[in-house]
């Protein structure tokens, strides 16, 4: 699996039992629901069930959110295996549903040399500097 499709399915699947105590619930197992009628109408239905039993889990025993996060990265992991095209699907979901939550990592490499009386300044966001 490509790496990109692997970093979406755990953005997800984080993103979804996370949002599973929230008051945006049903908005987010109706949007997961759909997106399995597209993409898989057979599973549709047990989909609309696991989530049910995953909400019941994590009401019951909080600490577990990891652990249900996990069973869900491996079922949206299957799913865009077998259905790849789903991913911008998937995305936008993601993005309607915590926007930023899905924002993949940015990694920022610098190199710089100084010499004599000289100065270099580097930073990988913002970067304030007063000089006297």
């Amino acid at each position: 699996m490509n790496p990109e499709l692997a970093a979406l399915a755990q953005s997800a699947s984080v993103t979804l039992v996370g949002l599973m105590a929230t008051d945006a619930w049903e908005h987010t197992r109706d949007g997961v629901v759909a997106l399995w009628q597209r993409a898989r109408p057979e599973r549709a239905d047990a989909v609309a069930a696991e989530l049910g039993h995953t909400r019941e889990d994590l009401a019951a025993d909080a600490g577990t959110e990891d652990e249900l996060a996990t069973e869900w990265q491996g079922r949206i992991r299957r799913l865009l295996i077998d259905r790849p095209e789903v991913a911008v699907e998937l995305q936008r979901l993601l993005d309607k549903l915590a926007p930023g939550a899905s924002a993949p990592s940015t990694t920022v490499s610098q190199h710089a040399t100084a010499g004599g009386h000289s100065r270099v300044y580097q930073a990988g966001r913002d970067q304030h500097i007063t000089e006297r």
